[in-house]
Formats: structure tokens, C-alpha cells, sequence
């Protein structure tokens, strides 16, 4: 049975990991007979958002391993635990705690800086060219890790894709439903809700990743 290691960047949409994504990439998992562990980084969030009206909550701080706990149900450990000599592959749903915890790039673009802890793992895993799948913003992140112009995509929008570009990858826009496949990196990426207005269109594409991930060998 295969196994995956999952990093997580908090709970909800605006500020940690999008709770569909989540969810559907660790059902998905399981449907193709694989289990997985669940990792975050020990560290505060960058800003604490109210999901009912939007605003940003001062008079609060959160942990990311914390905040992720909740969906994981508490089988969560600190990314510095993760080894890719463990794993088979990794994946990293989306949410904008992606861009706002495991990375920068939510409010420097282009300019965006990885988590140092984050970044070790998954530069491990690139490096041991294990399969990893990115959902939704996570490519952003996933720039950084691997860079030399790799396809990936978080949808259409040009903004967004033009700060992936600066990184160094190559973006390639994607329908909602599809996956963009970098053979030679090894990378998966769909786009989500950085697309998706029905959890079914989510649902489409983070199934077909990781049952592309899964598929590698």
C-alpha cells in the first residue's frame, strides 16, 4: 500500500487549508487504496480571518499545526517529521494558508519566500524524485521547490500566474476539472478553487491528481 504525505496549512479558506480540498484529496487517497499522514508547520499563521464576514481578526493569533489538527482529526505532525524516505508521494491541497503559511506568496507575488521548514521537505521530496501533486495556490509555493521553468497551474487567473512565472516555473492555464502534468519533475498540479464554484468542479480535478500522483511509479 502506498503512502502519502499530506501538508496542511491551517483551517479554512482565508487563512489555512481550503477544508474541501482537504478532504477531497484525502478521500480520494484512500479510494486509491493508499494511506496517508498529515504534517503542518509548528508556527503562528500570518493573520487570522473571521470566514463569516471576511475581516481580519486582530485580537487573535492561531498555530498552523494546530488549526490543521482540526481537520486532520489530531493525526497531524510537525513537518519536520516528515521524511521522504517514508513516503511514496506528496501532496499539498490549497487554501490561501498556502500562500500566507507555507509561503509568501499571498503578499509578495513574485517576490515570495517559502517556509524554510516547508521548503526543506519538499525540496527532499523533488530532489528524490518523488510524485507530488500541488492543488489550487500550493503551486506558488511549488515555484519555489522546483523552479526550471515546470509546468503547473492554479487556473487562469494572470496575476497569480505571472508571479509563478517570475519564480521560475511555467504556467499553464487549466481548466477547472483537468491537471497539468510535469513528467520530468514529477509534478501534479489542478486548479480547484482557484476555479471552482461547485465542490463537484473541485472534486473532478483533485481526483484525477491523485490518482495521477498514485499512478507514478
Amino acid at each position: 500500500m502506498k503512502n502519502v504525505a499530506v501538508i496542511l496549512s491551517g483551517c479554512g479558506v482565508f487563512d489555512g487549508s481550503e477544508i474541501y480540498e482537504t478532504v477531497i484529496t484525502l478521500l480520494s487517497i484512500r479510494q486509491q487504496g493508499a494511506q496517508y499522514q498529515c504534517f503542518a508547520p509548528d508556527k503562528d499563521q500570518l493573520h487570522v480571518i473571521n470566514h463569516l464576514t471576511g475581516e481580519t481578526d486582530d485580537t487573535h493569533s492561531r498555530n498552523v499545526l494546530v488549526e490543521s489538527a482540526r481537520i486532520a482529526r489530531g493525526e497531524i505532525k510537525p513537518v519536520t517529521e516528515c521524511k521522504p524516505e517514508d513516503f511514496d508521494a506528496l501532496i499539498l491541497p490549497g487554501g490561501f494558508g498556502a500562500a500566507k503559511n507555507l509561503c509568501t506568496f499571498a503578499v509578495e507575488g513574485a517576490n515570495s519566500q517559502p517556509d524554510a521548514q516547508v521548503l526543506k521537505v519538499c525540496k527532499a521530496f523533488a530532489q528524490a524524485k518523488k510524485p507530488a501533486g500541488y492543488a489550487c495556490i500550493a503551486p506558488a509555493l511549488a515555484a519555489s521547490v522546483y523552479g526550471n521553468k515546470t509546468n503547473m497551474t492554479i487556473g487562469n487567473d494572470s496575476d497569480a500566474a505571472e508571479g509563478i512565472n517570475k519564480l521560475g516555473a511555467q504556467h499553464v492555464n487549466s481548466p477547472v476539472d483537468e491537471i497539468v502534468i510535469d513528467s520530468e519533475a514529477r509534478l501534479v498540479t489542478t486548479p480547484a478553487y482557484m476555479l471552482a464554484d461547485d465542490i463537484l468542479q473541485a472534486q473532478a480535478g483533485l481526483s484525477k491528481m491523485v490518482e495521477t500522483v498514485l499512478a507514478m511509479d
